[in-house]
């Protein structure tokens, strides 16, 4: 019963928070015309660019989800928030632009999460090819430790994962709250009333990445205790 119960609060800590982000979002994403006559999200990125002379980053429509790419120095905008005029439309435009900020300065938490991102992507190709080979190098040598290092090649690669979640979480934090925050309450770009709503959106953009990290907590935890027996 214990670990019944144990079992359903991980899985509530992992899904509740995305559970919670995207209510958040779909919220305060009505009225769909609240900035009419203000400007779409992507207006107001290109105006938070210009207005900080990062002359070199683009704003583009994406399917894969609100983010900042540093490699092409391009703010993406799902396409309700590209076009959009929504109260979430804004906010999370603004939110994309404060990771924009951070790369233009060359700030250091931001710096060691695109290292650490490129590490990973190769750590867990790894760990994908050890977590694979090693029952059959099991078979093959008939030496446990030689699938055991296997195994724990693997699982020390999908940690790397885990590690960029971690860091993840502050840089999102700082994107919220330490530039986006500041930009849309000193700018006026917000409706009398909006900015404790603004605050709600900012946190759930900055906290899209918890669920990920628990679950990648969960899962290496998980191949852990599997080494462990």
């Amino acid at each position: 019963m214990f670990w019944v119960i144990l079992l359903i609060v991980l899985l509530a800590c992992v899904f509740l928070p995305s559970v919670w982000v995207k209510y958040i979002l779909n919220k305060y994403a009505k009225p769909a015309d609240r900035y009419k006559g203000q400007g779409t999200g992507a207006e107001l990125a290109r105006h938070l660019l210009e207005r900080f002379e990062l002359n070199d980053v683009k704003v583009e429509e994406t399917e894969a989800g609100d983010h900042y790419d540093p490699e092409s120095k391009t703010v993406r905008l799902s396409a309700d928030n590209y076009a959009g005029y929504s109260l979430t439309a804004i906010t999370v435009a603004a939110h994309e632009v404060g990771h924009a900020i951070q790369d233009s300065r060359g700030e250091a938490l931001f710096k060691t999460r695109q290292r650490l991102v490129v590490a990973a992507i190769k750590g867990q190709r790894i760990a994908s090819v050890m977590l694979i080979a090693a029952p059959f190098l099991f078979l093959l040598t008939r030496t446990p430790q030689a699938g055991a290092l296997v195994l724990l090649i693997g699982v020390a690669s999908m940690a790397l994962g885990t590690v960029v979640h971690l860091v993840t979480l502050p840089v999102e934090l700082d994107a919220s709250y330490g530039k986006a925050l500041p930009l849309l309450e000193e700018g006026n770009y917000l409706h009398d009333g909006d900015l404790p709503h603004a605050r709600k959106i900012l946190k759930a953009a900055a906290l899209t990445y918890v669920a990920g990290s628990l679950a990648s907590l969960l899962n290496l935890g998980r191949w852990l205790a599997v080494l462990r027996r």
